[in-house]
């Protein structure tokens, strides 16, 4: 029985956390292992109506489930940030969610706006440190609205941040038996604090004699991102850079509505959501790609264990894909949010026999 915390958020959240947990429900059924949720109410609309983002005694609430399940937070009604940092970043930091794992994979070569790409040329994991760098909130705005104004977000890295990601990509690539790679990819060239990354690679690249590792710097990485995703097999990266990479990557891979990534703490209470942000103009309107949120259960399923289940609605979601059923990852896609979710739990049903 795992215990899992919802907390569906703004815009179009609530639907495609629903369609989710109506494959995770499929799956439960068909792999005999069950669950119980435990909805949570905080989005923006939670704070207009109390004035209240998250308060204190949750996070002990939440460190009683085995995951977190998120659906998107964001809403031009609130300060922006405002309610993504508090229960965003609340999250991450508060659990201490020191990983950000992030799939690019190509499901459907139809789905890749790369000519001649195939789905083996897209097949890589992004480990982006997740606690440190420039979101830690360090620093301010002084003059605020005056000719000398002045704005300051401090960039930190520690060697236990970094080190964790680091390891945590090391293990993950020997556990892929891929191509047995990690790549770095920073800046410091120009930004020299990010040495600490490059010589914490080299010092624990050494303990994995079975893994080479080598080195990008972000703006070749992006570039190599768009003609060569084949060079990769593992990449660890810092907070910022791992935001901008693998937003990339999601669009190399077909789209928002298929992106999904894990917030990390190995043995401890994690959270799993899709990165395609809350899109409110689509709120309620039954059209927005649940996919994402469905592979984000899927992420979930894999860390709790369950990898059999895990495994059978990625091929699930692979085999509708790949049948033209459904052809875009987006609002345009033509097919309801709720029907979707339809056709993978449907699906799902079909594998296993």
């Amino acid at each position: 029985m795992y215990k899992i915390a919802v907390i569906g958020g703004d815009g179009i959240g609530p639907e495609v956390v629903r369609e989710g947990l109506k494959v995770l429900k499929k799956a439960a059924e068909i792999y005999g292992f069950e669950f119980e949720t435990t909805e949570y109410p905080f989005g923006t609309e939670h704070y207009i109506e109390t004035g209240e983002l998250v308060p204190e005694s949750v996070y002990s609430e939440y460190r009683e489930h085995d995951a977190i399940y998120l659906g998107a937070i964001g809403d031009p009604r609130a300060e922006v940030g405002l309610v993504e940092r508090a229960v965003i970043a609340g999250i991450r930091f508060r659990l201490d969610l020191y990983v950000n794992l992030r799939p690019i994979k190509l499901y459907s070569e139809s789905l890749c706006p790369i000519k001649d790409k195939k789905i083996e040329d897209v097949d890589l994991m992004v480990v982006r440190e997740n606690t440190e760098d420039v979101y830690t909130g360090l620093g301010g705005i002084m003059k605020k609205d005056t000719p000398d104004e002045v704005a300051i977000a401090n960039m930190i890295f520690t060697r236990k941040g970094c080190e964790q990601a680091v390891r945590y990509a090391f293990e993950l690539a020997r556990e892929r038996k891929k191509d047995n790679k990690v790549t770095l990819v920073d800046k410091a060239n120009a930004i020299r604090a990010q040495d600490i990354w490059t010589r914490t690679v080299e010092e624990v690249g050494r303990e994995y004699p079975d893994i080479t590792h080598d080195h990008a710097y972000i703006d070749a990485a992006c570039m190599w991102m768009v003609k060569n995703p084949e060079w990769f097999d593992v990449v660890v990266t810092t907070n910022i850079f791992g935001d901008i990479f693998t937003d990339l990557g999601a669009m190399v891979q077909g789209g928002m509505g298929i992106a999904a990534s894990g917030n990390i703490h190995p043995g401890q209470v994690s959270m799993f959501e899709p990165i395609h942000g809350s899109a409110p103009k689509y709120k309620d309107k039954n059209v927005a790609c649940p996919i994402a949120a469905i592979m984000a259960a899927q992420m979930m399923l894999d860390f709790l264990g369950e990898k059999k289940a895990a495994v059978a609605i990625e091929n699930a979601v692979t085999s509708l894909l790949n049948s033209g059923k459904i052809k875009s990852l987006d609002a345009r896609s033509g097919i309801p949010t709720s029907d979707m979710g339809d056709m993978v739990a449907a699906e799902l049903g079909k594998i296993k026999k």
